[in-house]
């Protein structure tokens, strides 16, 4: 093997440019060739590859300015979803392009339909590739955390820590949403995090005259005139499928025995911006390491997992990564998409131990 690629799919997580130079600089190191696929299976498809390191007198070196684009967040090779890739033709299209550049062997970094593309890939079209789990929503099977998690996870914290300091001078509610899809774990750590009044998660499922009934009372009883309360943090996950704005605003009108002003704010974006923590360069550079070390030691469908949550799975030089099939992780990751992972019900089991907690 002398020449490996490298591409990022799907939602960008930061921390992801930590993992493409950790995977460049010690592919270089190796004295392998290591390319970079812009913007995702399109860009393999295409064949839009760029050089990531080059030939010197002293033998293989990272191309310049790698060291200071590792600690940006994003992904400087773009990312995309790809219907293309979706069909059998587009990734034996793909494969052909691998082929004819000599590509052989690839690391994708991203979430569950990056880990499904990069499945079929390897199955259908023979091609050594590993996969590193990437996405701030934490929802991808066999693995305590994926890249990006916990700088998304920071950014929700130092946010709500703002939020909350004007909530405080106004004497307000505020309905926080953060991100996380159909997983509320970016919502369960961050209301453990910033001791937030309540957390609304999709894994905990109420009725919507449920979650109108129990917030309403739970802010009655926070602004009571004994408590000297001045504000309330409701953190909510995206998964709940009620609007944070249209929640406060009925909320706000049940409030007949008291005068507070109930806000929402939709945090978005931002959490998937920034540069990467150190836990997050930390762990890409480790993924990353091991996601080379795999490919030169014949391995193939397969992804790195860091703590691993389930049994199994294969020892790697580093003893908190393991690597499993990516069929298992899949399975996994369906399994916590549906409710039945022990993972999620543990998360659920938690929740409920503390959510009278939380309000005190």
């Amino acid at each position: 093997m002398d020449r490996i690629a490298v591409l990022t799919s799907g939602g960008d997580a930061p921390g992801m440019n930590a993992a493409i130079r950790a995977i460049v600089k010690v592919a270089a190191a190796d004295g392998l060739e290591c390319v970079g696929v812009e913007r995702g299976y399109d860009g393999l498809i295409d064949g839009r590859f760029t050089p990531l390191t080059r030939e010197t007198p002293s033998g293989m070196v990272p191309i310049r300015g790698f060291q200071i684009n590792g600690n940006t967040g994003g992904t400087m090779l773009g990312s995309a979803r790809s219907d293309r890739f979706r069909d059998p033709t587009g990734r034996a299209t793909a494969g052909k392009q691998m082929r004819e550049w000599g590509i052989r062997g690839l690391v994708v970094i991203g979430g569950n339909g990056s880990i499904q593309g990069a499945h079929k890939l390897a199955v259908e079209q023979s091609i050594p590739v590993i996969a590193l789990p990437g996405s701030i929503d934490n929802d991808i099977g066999c693995t305590a955390s994926a890249i990006g998690v916990d700088t998304a996870l920071n950014t929700i914290v130092d946010a709500c820590d703002k939020i909350a300091d004007t909530a405080q001078a106004h004497r307000r509610a505020f309905i926080v949403e953060v991100m996380g899809r159909s997983s509320g774990y970016l919502a369960m750590t961050a209301a453990v995090a910033t001791a937030a009044d309540g957390v609304l998660l999709p894994e905990m499922p109420k009725t919507r005259e449920e979650v109108l009934e129990s917030t309403t009372s739970m802010i009655q009883r926070a602004f009571a005139t004994d408590r000297h309360k001045s504000q309330v943090l409701i953190i909510k996950a995206e998964g709940v499928e009620y609007g944070a704005a249209e929640l406060a605003k009925e909320i706000e009108e049940r409030l007949v025995d008291i005068k507070a002003d109930v806000r929402a704010t939709v945090l978005g974006h931002v959490q998937r911006g920034g540069r990467p923590s150190s836990f997050d360069r930390m762990i890409a550079g480790r993924m990353g390491l091991v996601a080379v070390e795999s490919l030169l030691e014949g391995r193939t469908d397969e992804m790195v997992a860091w703590q691993a949550t389930i049994r199994g799975g294969e020892k790697t030089s580093d003893p908190q990564l393991r690597l499993f099939p990516m069929e298992q992780v899949l399975t996994e990751t369906e399994a916590m998409a549906d409710g039945t992972s022990w993972v999620v019900e543990w998360r659920a089991q938690r929740m409920e131990a503390i959510h009278g907690i939380l309000a005190h």
